[in-house]
């Protein structure tokens, strides 16, 4: 009979691993006159809160490829929410139409702040994010974007920017390292569009201000290095590279379960 028990008992617990599925959904939030169209997803294998991330989108808007990091990201056992910026609809073609999108809230911090608070906002009051175990992972246009959440002292455990911009605007540095989260910084060596000036400046700009803060670079890659459709030809300076992306995937693993105290990931 005992051994009945057990047998049941592992089938029971391999049904619900099976039946266990992600629950994802567009979310529309809105301020003022203007309306967003974010993205949610987590695990309903897991029971309770659990920690909660916000993914902000490179420059065309927010696409598949970051509804696919969410998906990523919620069955490692995490609440996440993938910003808006732009606003609903407005999802603009890669180069010309993007650069002009994205530069508004480049060339306006403030603007740029307001949008990833009004995200973050929609993450914390969702009643399955711990809100003592939140971070912000962007990517391109997005890495810039948790950079400036950092600089904001977001109610934020961590930060992780994957090949962002990493330049800030006069009077928009960092200053409280203490009030600050942790930053992650994975950036290809090679990056046209960040190079190692920028790189250098960053690193002057986390310390002058006591911020504990890490920076990897990745050998031969280049700017976009995590994302497939970007190509494959380093020498347009955006191209994929599977060993950077693995590696830099398994770098923000070991950095947010450091910063949600002890939160074991799948």
């Amino acid at each position: 009979m005992k051994s009945l028990c057990t047998i049941l008992t592992v089938f029971a617990s391999f049904s619900a691993a099976a039946t266990a599925e992600l629950v994802e959904k567009i979310v529309e939030y809105k301020h003022g006159d203007l309306t967003y169209e974010g993205f949610h997803v987590y695990d309903d294998d897991f029971e309770g809160i659990r920690p909660g991330i916000l993914v902000v989108h490179q420059w065309t808007g927010l696409s598949d490829y970051e509804k696919r990091r969410s998906r990523m990201l919620a069955e490692m056992g995490c609440n996440v929410f993938a910003a808006d910026i732009y606003g609903k609809g407005v999802r603009p073609p890669a180069p010309k139409a993007s650069a002009e999108e994205s530069g508004k809230f480049k060339s306006d911090r403030n603007l740029y702040r307001a949008r990833l608070n009004l995200a973050l906002n929609v993450l914390m009051k969702d009643p399955l994010t711990d809100q003592s175990k939140m971070a912000a992972v962007g990517y391109c246009f997005g890495g810039a974007g948790v950079l400036e959440l950092a600089r904001a002292e977001a109610p934020l455990q961590g930060v992780v920017s994957f090949h962002g911009s990493l330049g800030s605007a006069e009077g928009f540095e960092a200053k409280n390292g203490d009030k600050m989260p942790k930053v992650l910084v994975l950036h290809g060596a090679d990056d046209p569009y960040a190079p190692a000036e920028e790189v250098a400046n960053l690193q002057k700009e986390m310390t002058a201000a006591g911020v504990d803060w890490q920076l990897v670079l990745y050998s031969g890659a280049v700017h976009s290095f995590t994302q497939p459709h970007a190509g494959d030809d380093p020498s347009k300076g955006a191209a994929y590279d599977a060993k950077a992306d693995a590696r830099s995937w398994k770098a923000m693993k070991v950095f947010l379960e450091e910063v949600f105290d002890g939160y074991s990931l799948r």
